[in-house]
């Protein structure tokens, strides 16, 4: 049963699976079909995705956002060459050399930005720098951006338009680390093909695990010349599956039916109302405003103590650039309820008035 209120904030990783994703999972377990992706449910998803996404595209399920970002730059950076990210990317803090690793050594090059988010000019400024180092530096290929962000923003897609414009113009792709793209179009209220492709996006790791899938998530690709060496490049790693089906039916649930977008929208309603919560709150201060579904705040100490004791949970954060206010993360998810956020906000006022 689930408890009276939920005291986890720190990631929505926590969560459990929605229950149509179960109930799909419990649908593929019956009978035999065939393994290794040659299978009805993964032809279901490949022809869901064109639907959703509204054009063409390969899609190859994978079962972490590791994997998925690993394997989307290993096609884009030869050994010798760049990716850029921003200096916090989670595939530079906390995927543990792999994108290098599967890259065979393609370096992460990380650029400033205090909201998250860059922008053309910093990255045709260190392309230049690179370029004109000539042999001793290694070569830009591709840039990786989050949607959304490590800071919680998101791109809009005339600013994700102006940063693709700018790579390729510059010889290099894009990637986008999708772990919360559903968050992303749920707040622009844009279409998914207006937030990837349409914008000038090459190739996306789409997430699915954070917002209601078991553990499901996927490489889509817009750029065709790359879906044949992906292909083969998952089955290199470690990650074609054989029981295929099993990410195939999460996916497809996933999608149909706008689940995915409903679930984002849940979970950034509940960081709305919690970022409303905490206004009210004396010496509390966001310090990103609040896109998707995480909140960046600035608490006295006296607060964040009072909530810890009370059991709740959420991570320390290094502060943006330029400030120096102590921070604190917090996730909202799909299957929070107003009660939760309420809770937490109330014992937040009960730390301040304590103080």
């Amino acid at each position: 049963m689930r408890p009276p209120t939920r005291l986890e904030f720190t990631s929505d990783n926590i969560t459990g699976a929605s229950p149509e994703i179960l109930a799909a999972l419990v649908r593929a377990n019956e009978g035999q079909v065939t393994s290794y992706g040659s299978d009805p449910h993964t032809a279901a998803l490949e022809r869901l995705a064109e639907s959703v996404f509204e054009r063409p595209v390969a899609i190859l399920p994978v079962a972490t956002g590791t994997a998925a970002n690993a394997l989307a730059l290993s096609v884009l950076a030869r050994p010798f060459e760049a990716i850029y990210c921003h200096a916090l990317a989670h595939v530079m803090t906390d995927e543990c050399g792999a994108p290098e690793f599967y890259a065979g050594g393609a370096k992460l090059i990380g650029l400033p930005a205090s909201d998250g988010r860059l922008q053309p000019a910093q990255l045709a400024e260190a392309v230049a720098l690179a370029r004109s180092l000539g042999v001793h530096h290694v070569q830009p290929a591709a840039v990786t951006v989050s949607q959304a962000t490590e800071w919680g923003t998101i791109y809009p897609p005339e600013a994700l338009a102006a940063l693709a414009a700018q790579a390729h113009r510059l010889g290099l792709k894009l990637h986008v680390d999708g772990a919360r793209l559903a968050n992303a179009i749920a707040r622009l209220g844009c279409t998914p093909a207006e937030a990837t492709w349409r914008a000038g996006v090459d190739i996306v790791s789409f997430g699915a695990t954070k917002n209601g899938a078991l553990a499901a998530e996927a490489v889509i690709v817009f750029d065709s010349a790359l879906a044949a060496e992906l292909a083969f490049r998952r089955k290199r790693s470690g990650h074609l599956w054989s029981k295929m089906r099993f990410l195939s039916a999460q996916l497809n649930a996933y999608l149909t039916d706008g689940l995915w977008l409903r679930n984002a929208r849940h979970s950034n309603a509940m960081a709305d109302r919690l970022a409303a919560g905490l206004g009210a709150i004396a010496g509390a201060r966001l310090v990103q405003p609040v896109e998707a579904n995480e909140l960046f705040v600035a608490l006295p100490e006296p607060v964040t103590a009072r909530l810890r004791d009370h059991g709740f949970r959420f991570y320390d954060w290094a502060s943006p650039q330029g400030q120096s206010a102590a921070v604190v993360r917090l996730v909202t998810s799909y299957d929070m309820c107003a009660s939760d956020i309420d809770a937490f906000v109330a014992v937040a006022s009960a730390g301040l008035a304590a103080e």
